[in-house]
């Protein structure tokens, strides 16, 4: 039965993915149709799904610096979203069900604070697929995003530790010892080496986390966070993200299609989901206020603020956890699986323009900033600039030193990852930090004096937005860009940029030449 469920999720992805619709909105679908057709969830479909949110959790903790949950933007920027929205949710609900006869409104206050605390969590699911689609997830906006849902993950946590009255046993206090162990836990993955045993590694990791917090009465998923973030600046936590990522990818289908198979709702239950969704303009309107108002850039709060205006698995957890407790009334759950669904397709469909609707109404969005500017959101400067690589990754720095050693000094890197950045000038590279797709930053920065950008992005939709980006910004230069597939080659040409290297074909071409001159070299020593 498994199988044809993900027969038919891979059907409903691929039809939308041919549509220019993100794949996760056709696994929501299938969900709802074989719901529709009479299918129930299964255990096995359970597992999977939790277990996809599990290594979610943990490659999200080996991307996160503990840092950023520290700053003001994003502690005070949670703390006074919730509070606002769980008053004005609750505010409202109260009065609608006052007013109105509808049988699944019948609610007292105390519901209408849950479902409104319900509602006032982002996905992690979504928020996460959705950065990591479009090459955002180390930006100052996805960097925020994420420290945002850290901390309401933890709202969660706490919510389910006093609603059940659990508390954690006094064992908890042992997980302590985690700390002088991570030396050991970190040979251990150095031992695991590059191959198939690394992501292995990972799942005993994320598990073992999971496992070791649900023994001691505290959440599992919050475990595999706490591993994951313990283990973020090992040398290979990037590679060993990466290697988790296409698992982490097949194993959250099962999740979406359990949002669709949770219940099959009548029109009424529809209508209020509808309602519910409606509100997400409020939700996102809150988020880039309170942003504003911490000083953040416009551009930073439009998309944080956009990215998060959605709906959470977190809510469906609080919300089965209520029924249970006879809190709330089965009702309510459908309403609240419908209206996770709803935003999630409506998230996943606007990010995709967010750049371009950013530079639309970017003279009203920054009406609201505030003068004063946060550190972390300074212009960099690059003085004598001739070359910029943007994206610092193996091949971005690859092409940075080779071309370091023909222009010395007139050569320059970019990166939207702060603390690679950081280790990158401490080696004495110039260097500095920056999102490629800011249109801001190209009309801050100096490249009156570049004569090529060499995009070195995995994403060919990331080069082709910086590149029209550039051009929005009066550049002159040359633009080249690397690509993996001969097909995405044409597309970047017909798209603006000048040049265009096959990854592999250049690859073996470097690898040939470089092995031709060394032995040369060695024939002529003779």
């Amino acid at each position: 039965m498994e199988y044809a469920f993900l027969l038919f999720a891979f059907v409903c992805g691929l039809l939308v993915k041919l549509i220019g619709i993100p794949p996760l909105v056709g696994y929501l679908i299938a969900g709802f149709l074989l719901n529709f057709s009479g299918y129930q969830i299964t255990e096995e479909l359970n597992t999977l799904a939790d277990l996809g949110i599990t290594i979610m959790l943990f490659t999200i903790g080996l991307k996160l610096n503990v840092r950023d949950l520290s700053r003001r933007e994003v502690w005070a920027g949670s703390i006074s979203h919730m509070l606002v929205w769980v008053g004005v949710i609750t505010c409202g609900l109260y009065v609608a069900a006052s007013l109105l006869s509808i049988s699944v409104l019948a609610i007292d206050l105390q519901s209408a604070a849950l479902i409104a605390f319900a509602l006032s969590f982002s996905s992690t699911v979504c928020v996460v697929k959705v950065l990591e689609e479009a090459g955002e997830s180390k930006t100052r906006h996805g960097r925020l995003a994420i420290g945002i849902l850290v901390m309401q993950d933890v709202f969660a946590v706490i919510f389910l530790v006093a609603a059940t009255g659990e508390l954690p046993k006094v064992w908890a206090l042992g997980l302590l010892a985690l700390v002088p162990l991570m030396p050991l836990i970190h040979k251990l993955i150095n031992k695991s080496g590059h191959g198939e045993l690394l992501p292995l590694t990972g799942f005993i990791l994320a598990l073992g986390g999971y496992n070791l917090f649900e023994l001691v009465n505290i959440k599992g998923d919050l475990g595999a966070l706490i591993f994951g973030i313990m283990l973020a600046r090992h040398p290979k936590a990037s590679e060993l993200a990466k290697s988790l990522l296409s698992f982490k990818d097949l194993l959250l289908i099962g999740f979406f299609l359990t949002i669709g198979l949770t219940a099959l709702p009548d029109l009424t239950m529809v209508m209020i989901a509808l309602i519910f969704t409606l509100l997400l303009p409020l939700k996102a309107m809150l988020f880039f206020g309170l942003f504003a108002g911490l000083r953040l850039r416009g551009r930073t709060a439009y998309l944080s603020s956009l990215v998060l205006s959605n709906y959470s698995e977190f809510g469906l957890i609080v919300g089965a956890l209520s029924v249970s407790l006879g809190l709330l009334s089965e009702s309510w759950l459908v309403v609240l699986a419908l209206s996770v669904s709803f935003s999630f397709v409506i998230t996943s469909i606007l990010y995709r323009t967010s750049h371009s609707q950013y530079h639309r109404y970017k003279t009203t969005i920054n009406r609201y900033e505030r003068n004063e500017r946060l550190k972390e959101d300074l212009y960099p400067v690059i003085n004598k600039a001739e070359f910029l690589v943007v994206g610092m990754g193996r091949v971005g720095s690859g092409a940075f030193r080779s071309l370091a050693k023909i222009a010395e000094g007139k050569v320059w890197g970019m990166d939207a990852d702060r603390e690679k950045m950081k280790q990158m000038r401490k080696e004495g590279m110039q260097v500095i930090c920056g999102d490629g797709e800011n249109v801001d930053l190209w009309d801050n920065l100096d490249i009156s004096h570049v004569k090529l950008v060499l995009l070195a992005l995995p994403s060919i939709e990331d080069a082709i937005n910086i590149t029209r980006q550039l051009n929005n910004a009066g550049y002159t230069g040359k633009v080249a860009a690397i690509a993996r597939y001969e097909d995405e080659v044409e597309h970047l040409l017909n798209n603006g940029v000048d040049k265009v290297f096959n990854f592999f074909t250049e690859a073996g071409l470097g690898f040939a030449e470089e092995s031709l001159a060394y032995v040369h070299g060695q024939a002529a020593m003779e």
